[in-house]
């Protein structure tokens, strides 16, 4: 079993809750009916405009969504069907092959197959900065970020994606892809987003927390951020 993340790019002539709705009705149908073992879509759309103010872009055009699909194989003969019906309905998409690691479950707010998920997903696109080695830049990430990431922020659902390699022909150059589901609030609120609701030192001292330790191994001028909409179209329950 693989998981293949495909970024996506929605015509500037079809608003966002249109592009929204056509990725998670036919499209996602279609992927299920062609044998995917799970489905999931991101989605800028109406219910995660509220956060745009947290958006980066430094992929232009800008990246507008995401598809996480589970499949038997990535190997392009057997997901040639699945990057085809994508392509059919979006003007460019990106595929990466990717190692999917859990550090928080979704258990708060668990999602409704075909049901927007609570709160807002955010997308991080990153880029391994040349300072550092691969060997340091994930022992940095994954051995001493993560749980500080867990410390400092309101998240309820926490995914770590290292790309593997491109499968798709152009695909942009990057290194792995973050999923972090936040409440609400924490769209428009601060103090929610880094768990310090009422709490202005606690607040600062996540703030602070979080930002020291992601600039160890991201350039942040390379970042790209998108808040999302997240639908779990059919989970993915292992195999």
């Amino acid at each position: 079993m693989e998981k293949v993340i495909y970024l996506l790019w929605r015509d500037p002539q079809l608003d966002s809750e249109s592009f929204g709705r056509q990725l998670r009705t036919g499209l996602a149908e279609k992927l299920v009916a062609l044998g995917a073992h799970g489905v999931q879509v991101n989605v800028a759309d109406d219910a995660s405009a509220p956060g745009e103010t947290l958006r980066q872009s430094n992929t232009k055009p800008q990246i507008e969504g995401m598809l996480s699909l589970w499949l038997d194989s990535a190997i392009q003969k057997f997901r040639s069907p699945f990057d085809e019906a994508i392509a059919s309905v979006v003007p460019r998409m990106a595929a990466y092959l990717v190692t999917e690691s859990q550090p928080i479950r979704n258990v708060l707010h668990p999602a409704r197959p075909g049901e927007r998920t609570a709160g807002f997903a955010q997308v991080a696109v990153l880029r391994r900065p040349p300072r550092l080695t691969y060997e340091a830049w994930l022992d940095l990430w994954h051995n001493s970020h993560t749980q500080v990431a867990i410390d400092t922020q309101s998240t309820f659902q926490y995914v770590q994606n290292v790309i593997v390699r491109p499968l798709s022909y152009g695909a942009p150059i990057y290194d792995a892809v973050v999923e972090e589901c936040f409440p609400a609030e924490a769209m428009t609120d601060p103090q929610a987003f880094f768990d310090g609701v009422g709490n202005p030192e606690k607040f600062q001292r996540n703030l602070q927390g979080m930002i020291e330790s992601v600039q160890r191994f991201i350039d942040l001028d390379k970042i790209d951020v998108v808040p999302t909409s997240q639908y779990v179209i059919k989970p993915f329950t292992g195999g």
